[in-house]
């Protein structure tokens, strides 16, 4: 719940107004689970509150460690099903990459949630309770999250209301107070959402590209024929992303396929003069999909191909291979769900 709503809740609760404000400080500051850990209200007011209403905290169901330290987090979200979410520390940052869907209607053909296909959009709360849950209480040797990438199962702005809401708890005074250059949410270019984000929050923005052979692109990704790259890029082009907010586009490297120079002048001529940086990123190979990853070798060629033509490109270091927590990789197919 946003402020305005807890003072809502308040009010009709006859508490005052300014109660509000306590909830949303023990809900996103001190991340209470429950009701009795909130010492400044009356014991009839929280009688009050646990009789009409619930936290809405949730545990993970089960974690997942790799090698790299990486940590896969289960959660159920009701009705049997299950969402994926997955922690990233590196160095002195910690970054959770959260689901916002249970499945995905986008159907890329190289990616794991894609195939699920659609289950249910995850609430506000189901989305916040990721990021509140990790790392766990009883986990103190993690570092605490500095950012949120909204990269998990599912596209975040085909449920822009929800995610939208989750933005505004993150970085309101009221909520966690985050910078929104902490947060970055990713897309296929969903339309007019992406238009929203960009009006409505100064987020990063990561935009899946991954080909700019339309043809290509259009036979793996169907969300092509909706939101066509070239109309995408023609927004984007409207927004200023030369000073603190970042621009990223998301390119996925199969051998054989996306890899050579021919494909990296195209990425250059798509991007013209847009102010961005280019992530690449290695494949990761799912059941059912007849797709290599580039070799290194040629991941390199192609990244020092787009920096002499001015345009920063980097490769991106895989994290949590090993538990299917990769970028692409999200599923829940151990679970069954």
């Amino acid at each position: 719940m946003t402020l305005a709503e807890l003072q809502d809740v308040a009010y009709r609760g006859g508490m005052p107004r300014f109660v509000g404000k306590q909830l949303a400080e023990w809900l996103y500051s001190k991340r209470a689970a429950s009701f009795d850990e909130m010492v400044n209200i009356s014991k009839k007011n929280k009688e009050w509150l646990a009789a009409n209403y619930e936290i809405g905290r949730v545990a993970p169901s089960k974690a997942s460690k790799s090698a790299d330290g990486t940590v896969k987090y289960l959660f159920p979200v009701g009705g049997g099903r299950t969402i994926e979410s997955v922690y990233i520390p590196d160095k002195e940052r910690a970054t959770i990459c959260v689901s916002s869907q249970v499945g995905c209607k986008m159907n890329c053909y190289f990616c794991a949630t894609g195939k699920m296909g659609f289950k249910a959009n995850l609430t506000a709360a189901q989305i916040i309770n990721q990021i509140l849950s990790v790392p766990p209480a009883d986990a103190p040797h993690m570092n605490p999250l500095t950012n949120v990438v909204f990269m998990g199962m599912g596209e975040p702005l085909d449920n822009f209301q929800e995610v939208s809401r989750v933005i505004e708890i993150l970085t309101a005074p009221w909520g966690l107070a985050w910078s929104p250059k902490r947060i970055t949410v990713s897309t296929v270019g969903k339309m007019p959402q992406l238009k929203d984000l960009l009006d409505k929050t100064q987020v990063h923005v990561a935009v899946s590209v991954h080909t700019a052979d339309v043809a290509q692109r259009e036979s793996m990704m169907p969300a092509q024929k909706a939101f066509p790259i070239s109309t995408v890029m023609k927004v984007l082009s409207g927004y200023d992303f030369s000073h603190q907010r970042r621009l990223s586009l998301e390119y996925i490297m199969w051998k054989g396929v996306n890899d050579d120079i021919a494909h990296a002048d195209m990425l250059v001529k798509l991007i013209g003069n847009l102010e961005c940086r280019v992530n690449l990123i290695r494949f990761h190979a799912i059941p059912g999909v007849d797709l290599q990853p580039a070799s290194d070798e040629r991941m390199l060629m192609f990244r020092n191909h787009l920096n002499q033509k001015g345009i920063t490109a980097t490769i991106r270091a895989s994290r949590g291979e090993d538990i299917d927590a990769a970028c692409g990789m999200l599923s829940t197919k151990s679970n069954g769900r």
